[in-house]
């Protein structure tokens, strides 16, 4: 009978010498920790030469648009009221066409760059872990950098309920930080206790 007492005795033992781990969020790292990467330069530079290729070409046809087409002078010496009429509709299509163009070129200019300065490149978790750094690509590889306290960053998904693009929100800024899972992790767990968790902004 005096066996498994002594079984369970060199267990508790055991167990009492075995070092308790703590949680990974509560450790403070003492160095810089890199949380998440993904060099996509050429791509960005590329998407970056695209948008601005777009926004001249239809700038470049809004203000072919706006310029008024040359009449010969005999038409100009033989105007009639309905001739007028249709020069009124002529210049108001123009200038349609021309806003049509510039807002086209707009739109086309500003989401390549939202779309770059929100694709993140790199996620740099700072000594102490109170703070973030977030790199993301910009057009033509400029890079911009962002360092906001970790108590400011949510994560609206998990890593695995997403299939591509894995959504950061930051308190004050409108628009979602994107991670593409196709970068690498190098430390999941502490990512996931870290960046990676959702807090209520």
């Amino acid at each position: 009978m005096a066996a498994p007492w002594r079984w369970l005795q060199g267990l508790q033992v055991t167990l009492r010498l075995v070092p308790m781990h703590r949680p990974l969020h509560d450790t403070t790292p003492s160095r810089d920790v890199l949380l998440f990467e993904h060099k996509r330069g050429r791509f960005f530079t590329v998407l970056g030469l695209f948008c601005a290729g777009q926004g001249v070409f239809w700038m470049s046809l809004a203000v072919a648009a706006l310029s008024p087409p040359q009449v010969p002078a005999q038409l100009q010496d033989a105007q009639t009221p309905k001739r007028s009429y249709f020069n009124l509709r002529a210049t108001l299509w123009r200038y349609g066409l021309a806003v049509g163009c510039g807002a086209i070129g707009t739109l086309i200019l500003g989401a390549g760059l939202l779309f770059s300065l929100r694709s993140v490149r790199s996620v740099m978790l700072r000594a102490g872990g109170q703070q973030v750094t977030f790199t993301t690509h910009s057009p033509f590889r400029l890079g911009a950098h962002l360092t906001v306290p970790l108590n400011q960053v949510s994560c609206m998904a998990h890593r695995g309920e997403v299939p591509a693009m894995l959504p950061l929100k930051v308190k004050g800024h409108r628009f979602y930080f994107l991670l593409d899972k196709a970068g690498h992790f190098p430390n999941t767990q502490l990512f996931d206790n870290t960046v990676g968790a959702y807090r209520s902004l």
